[in-house]
């Protein structure tokens, strides 16, 4: 999930790079609806925190009551101090970042959850 545009289309690169089927949507709402009231149309999510209306966190929580074994990673531009205290446990990945480290951090979502 990502509201703008480039980032959008560079993250959605990256993960088609890596091999994962990719599902666009550009706000809470709209992943919300493509994933389905069990979650179980996504393997993982991948999702950037501020959003218009409902925030990545916001989603990631519904998400995880829906389906707790979601593999969910959440990104960023601020500083990960501010990600280390207020992400409650979902992986974390700072902006800007790159293939390489989507890839590590994605790895070690799916091998938690």
């Amino acid at each position: 999930m990502e509201d703008n545009l480039d980032v959008g289309r560079f993250a959605n690169q990256i993960l088609q790079d890596l091999g994962y089927q990719t599902t666009w949507a550009t706000d809470a709402e709209q992943a919300l609806a493509m994933a389905g009231a069990d979650a179980m149309a996504f393997d993982g999510v991948f999702s950037d925190v501020v959003m218009p209306g409902i925030t990545g966190v916001m989603m990631a929580r519904v998400l995880r009551e829906r389906r707790p074994d979601l593999p969910i990673v959440l990104t960023s531009g601020y500083s990960e101090e501010l990600a280390d205290s207020g992400y409650e446990g979902f992986e974390f990945l700072a902006k800007p970042y790159s293939a390489d480290q989507v890839a590590r951090v994605l790895a070690k979502a799916m091998l938690k959850d």
